[in-house]
């Protein structure tokens, strides 16, 4: 992909944080791009700055849970209808579920894999064999963290879990999208500001009752980022010339690499100099 101009995109969590400064980065390049988020109110406050920032014609906006498979394939559907479809999947929606993982319930799971995993899933399956069958190629960021690539303390064990998931299948689905002319990218961030702390006003009240997590979640509420993280239209410049250059991997901060080294020195260290011999 050499310019984002008459590309369609289509960004999931894209009214706040992350999803909403990559949206800004691809519109003012001239894509046309689809916000997708939960939150009405988020998608009010993103399509008011956008009017400011003078890319209004550039942008629409739905309301989508990305856990939803039937909701997420009917406007993958609408996407062909209205724009014939689209050329950049952004699986950016995610949620930061946080807590003591010994006193985790199968709510917590649910609700952190059904996201961060889940969503990242949905929008590979409701879209890809669409991008494929139009013929254009295109391209597909799945948002990680660099919470994936260290080690991490054990309340961020969900987390990190699905955020890891996604980073191994971006990189495993990178050999075979290219045969359709389709990159991958797969973006790891770390300390950026954003509304991730607000996952308990985005858990659904089927998964709140066997939450170990309520607690902690209350308190995440009133922990808000600091103002020093990354702005995230940083990040969605960052990202912009990532899927220009097709970049397998975008890392936005260089904080972890020591952890990064670490990590990955323990792993080759337990592995056997020779081949086991079958």
């Amino acid at each position: 992909m050499r310019s984002f101009h008459d590309k369609r995109a289509f960004v999931t969590g894209g009214a706040s944080g992350i999803g909403l400064g990559i949206v800004k980065a691809l519109a003012k390049r001239s894509a046309f791009v689809v916000i997708a988020d939960l939150r009405p109110d988020h998608i009010d406050r993103a399509l008011a700055e956008i009017r400011e920032a003078g890319f209004a014609s550039n942008v629409a906006a739905l309301t989508l849970d990305v856990t939803d498979r039937t909701a997420f394939a009917a406007v993958a559907g609408r996407m062909d209808i209205e724009l014939g479809g689209i050329d950049i999947l952004v699986n950016n929606a995610g949620v930061g579920v946080e807590g003591p993982v010994l006193e985790a319930g199968y709510d917590d799971w649910d609700y952190g894999l059904g996201v961060n995993l889940g969503g990242v899933i949905n929008g590979l399956q409701s879209f890809l064999p669409r991008m494929i069958a139009h013929g254009r190629g295109g391209h597909v960021v799945n948002v990680s963290s660099l919470a994936a690539a260290v080690r991490m303390p054990a309340n961020f064990a969900i987390y990190a879990a699905g955020k890891a998931a996604v980073l191994n299948l971006s990189e495993n689905l990178r050999d075979e999208l290219a045969l359709k002319e389709i990159g991958i990218s797969v973006l790891s961030p770390a300390f950026v500001r954003s509304n991730i702390h607000q996952a308990a006003l985005n858990r659904p009240a089927h998964l709140r009752e066997g939450s170990g997590f309520q607690q902690s979640e209350a308190m995440l509420l009133d922990r808000p980022p600091a103002s020093d993280w990354m702005d995230p239209e940083t990040v969605g410049e960052i990202v912009a010339e990532g899927i220009l250059a097709n970049r397998l991997h975008i890392v936005t901060h260089g904080e972890f690499r020591d952890k990064m080294h670490e990590r990955n020195e323990a792993l080759m260290a337990a592995v056997p100099e020779a081949a086991f011999q079958y």
